[in-house]
């Protein structure tokens, strides 16, 4: 009786951490028509107020690989209502732009990433909830995890 018991246990304790996330998932929507919904579930952290993630949207394309490219475009946080949990939205991929410094037009394209402009899109770190992002369809989303060093320092005045 025990041999079964604590197996039956053990699954039960590994398939609760999933059975919580698929409750998290109901308070958001399935993706549009043309749209893409991706979900991060990051891992706990003993201070995770040291943590920020940053969302990184753009995708892939064929450039020459000495000018700078960028896509116009915002990331919008939307409140869902009832629920108080916060969605990541891009609505659209603006046009493509870029620096202007002549290249060979013989010159082979090259694949890179090419990203939204602005500054780094930095939000809090949250293990408890699901991190969700609706892009239009061929959109990537990309993360990067920053974490505060133990250091901290005095300003002098002046």
């Amino acid at each position: 009786m025990k041999t079964i018991w604590i197996p039956a246990f053990l699954t039960l304790l590994l398939a609760m951490p999933l059975a919580h996330a698929a409750d998290d998932m109901k308070a958001f929507p399935p993706a549009e028509k043309g749209m893409t919904r991706h979900v991060l579930q990051l891992p706990a952290q003993s201070d995770e107020s040291a943590f920020k993630v940053e969302l990184i949207v753009g995708k892939e394309v064929a450039t020459d690989e000495r000018n700078r490219y960028f896509f116009g475009g915002v990331i919008e946080e939307k409140n869902i209502d009832g629920w108080g949990y916060t969605r990541y939205v891009v609505p659209k991929l603006g046009p493509m732009a870029g620096t202007l410094m002549a290249v060979d037009p013989n010159a082979p394209k090259v694949t890179r990433f090419i990203t939204l402009s602005g500054s780094p899109y930095l939000i809090r770190y949250n293990s408890r909830l699901p991190l969700v992002v609706y892009v239009p369809k061929g959109v990537e989303v990309r993360y990067r995890i920053w974490r505060a060093g133990d250091e901290v320092k005095k300003i002098e005045q002046g």
